[in-house]
């Protein structure tokens, strides 16, 4: 399995592990299906009142979708085939909270995830980079969840300087993207330590809440997810040149 599901029952948290370190945790078709299996069961687990996502390992949470995942796409600029879009918790139609825990990287693709959790708690070493215009593509989704979680200029600079641009755990926290801070190797045992506060409230009380606080996003998230698939027919280079731009990447970054 890519992905692990650890309940404690004594606790009503639920630990999602996104089990693919060897990837640096990026998401296959495989693993896309067992998460949106997990989100949806969890819909009907009484037993669970409150979740933690992480990634396997202290080198990422995720790297979003793995390269070697090949999805075919219409032509048609209109559609877009896109299998993250159903990857997230609310997408999923779980209105339980979920808390984020990020140790290392966390790119591209991961923001779906992140973009979809109710709060972020992250270790020092961790580290946010949106790599899309560097390898000829739009970023859109991404950018779209980010921008209701970011000042706009944090989002645009890290948008579009693709992989040159690293947003550090610090910085991350004082825009943020990450309500609290650990040190490196910390950020699961501090969400599941909020998780269990939480999961110790009533739970329809909660679940109504983080109901009224997507309700807050959804609207704008709407309009944006709309225009998204023509801007990425547009933008996007084809796949091929993608391929190049990845093959010739430059090493360096710097860290803000």
């Amino acid at each position: 399995m890519s992905v692990r599901l650890d309940v404690d029952e004594d606790t009503a948290v639920a630990v999602v592990t996104l089990d693919r370190p060897e990837r640096l945790n990026a998401l296959d078709l495989a693993a896309v299906e067992q998460l949106t299996g997990i989100w949806r069961a969890l819909r009907f687990d009484d037993s669970v009142r409150a979740v933690v996502l992480t990634g396997a390992g202290t080198r990422a949470f995720c790297t979003g979708i793995d390269r070697d995942v090949v999805v075919e796409q219409p032509s048609s600029p209109y559609m877009l085939d896109d299998p993250l879009l159903r990857v997230g918790p609310k997408s999923c139609d779980l209105w339980k909270p979920v808390v984020a825990a990020v140790e290392g990287m966390a790119c591209g693709g991961a923001f779906y995830l992140l973009g979809e959790c109710e709060f972020v708690v992250a270790g020092a070493d961790a580290s946010f980079f949106d790599p899309h215009t560097s390898y000829g593509m739009v970023s859109a989704y991404e950018t779209l969840l980010m921008a209701q979680r970011m000042p706009y200029g944090e989002v645009a600079r890290m948008a579009l300087m693709g992989v040159r641009e690293r947003i550090g755990a610090e910085r991350a926290h004082a825009t943020g993207l990450v309500s609290e801070l650990t040190p490196r190797g910390g950020a699961v045992a501090a969400a599941v330590s909020c998780a269990e506060v939480i999961a110790g409230c009533p739970a329809q009380a909660v679940q109504g809440t983080v109901r009224a606080l997507w309700a807050a996003r959804e609207g704008a998230l709407a309009r944006g997810f709309a225009q998204a698939p023509q801007l990425i027919a547009l933008g996007n280079l084809p796949p091929g040149r993608q391929a190049e731009l990845f093959r010739g990447r430059r090493s360096g970054h710097r860290t803000r």
